[in-house]
């Protein structure tokens, strides 16, 4: 009998692209880690936007902040989210702050979020949240 050959089909980790404007969040990494997914972090909203034109997450996790003094939109959000609406594969899940929850649902209204967890941030809710999606 010859020698026996087994192929084995190495599978990539899906890719996550997090948004971190607040630097307690970056500890989240672990946490995607954990779950199996290969993080990009960008720590600024245009950067991401050029990240993500060049590549198709399986999730972007982003901070959500509200300033009353923007002229034009309403967080900092809005262009990331804007370039995510071509991309309805991509799941969206926003951290935010209970008390900018108004704020969010506006949003909200014209842009696809898939989940918006409040801060801080649960690792087990996030652990539970994103195993759902590792897969999708």
């Amino acid at each position: 009998m010859g020698p026996l050959f087994v192929l084995v089909k190495t599978m990539e980790k899906p890719q996550m692209l997090a948004v971190v404007e607040f630097l307690a969040h970056n500890r989240l990494k672990a946490v995607y880690e954990a779950v199996g997914y290969a993080v990009q972090s960008e720590f600024m909203v245009r950067k991401a936007i050029t990240w993500l034109r060049k590549n198709k997450p399986r999730v972007v996790a982003a901070d959500f902040y509200y300033q009353p003094d923007f002229r034009d939109r309403v967080s900092n959000l809005e262009s990331l989210l804007a370039t995510l609406q071509g991309m309805p594969e991509v799941k969206v899940v926003v951290y935010y702050d209970p008390i900018h929850q108004d704020a969010l649902d506006k949003v909200g209204q014209r842009f696809r979020i898939d989940a918006a967890l409040p801060v801080p941030v649960s690792d087990d809710r996030l652990r539970e949240l994103l195993a759902g999606w590792v897969n999708a």
